[in-house]
């Protein structure tokens, strides 16, 4: 991870993106349930404020719980790692549920026409 700044862009527009499908789902898409794809919309933003929340967090240990500036810096490496790591499976895990959502939501005619746009 380059920084905290660039991590949040691009929750940002990830979650911009997949609103953005499910609008233009609502939008031009016969036959798709509005109100259950507005709540895709809304469970979409949730997921954007909880992770963007997620995002800073402090290691709570400092330099003399440790022997060594060395093993201090490794320790608070292996943390921000695995927290990192955790925050991107759940954000990608809750990104597949959503989209699975979103699959579901569309008529039969509309999965078909899709399929069919692929060959």
């Amino acid at each position: 991870m380059a920084n905290k700044r660039i991590l949040k862009k691009q929750i940002k527009y990830a979650c911009g993106d997949l609103a953005a499908e499910c609008i233009i789902a609502i939008n031009f898409v016969d036959g798709i349930d509005v109100k259950k794809m507005q709540d895709v919309v809304f469970e979409i933003a949730a997921l954007q404020t909880n992770t963007l929340k997620r995002v800073s967090f402090i290691y709570d240990k400092v330099v003399s719980d440790y022997e060594s500036k060395h093993d201090y810096a490794v320790a608070r490496s292996k943390y921000f790692k695995q927290a990192y790591t955790t925050l991107r499976n759940d954000f990608d895990q809750k990104v597949r549920d959503i989209v699975k959502s979103m699959n579901a939501l569309l008529p039969q005619s509309q999965k078909d026409a899709n399929k069919r746009a692929l060959n």
